[in-house]
């Protein structure tokens, strides 16, 4: 009678250590699936916080081009616009001038202008 009774504990035992195993099994499983759910949500998000963070970097360096264009139309535009009143100035100043002195002083103002704008349009490019 021991001697089944033994057998029998020790088939319990068996039967009790492959359920143990199947429930810890079972539960590894279910742990993994929930953490890849998770970590397929994160991955989703990220993906989705690097898109947009690509978006508003293209978009800040469209607006900083957009910027950069307006500010040298107007800097060359107020360049023009000194030459022009310099130019008036220099001819109410001293009276009419002769054609000659007219074109020496306009060169030389367009060289100059031209030399201060490219001067000004590279330190605006740099910055």
């Amino acid at each position: 009678e021991k001697e089944v009774w033994n057998r029998e504990k020790l088939s319990l035992q068996k039967s009790l250590k492959q359920a143990d195993a199947e429930l810890s099994k079972l539960r590894a499983e279910l742990r993994s699936e929930a953490f890849l759910r998770e970590l397929g949500s994160d991955s989703e998000n990220a993906v989705l916080k690097r898109i947009y963070g690509k978006y508003l970097r293209a978009e800040s360096f469209r607006k900083a081009l957009i910027y950069q264009k307006k500010y040298l139309l107007l800097l060359l535009g107020g360049f023009q616009e000194c030459e022009e009143a310099t130019l008036a100035l220099i001819a109410r100043m001293g009276g009419q001038p002769s054609y000659t002195d007219l074109e020496v002083i306009t060169h030389r103002s367009k060289g100059f202008t031209r030399f201060r704008s490219a001067v000004r349009v590279s330190i605006a490019i740099s910055r």
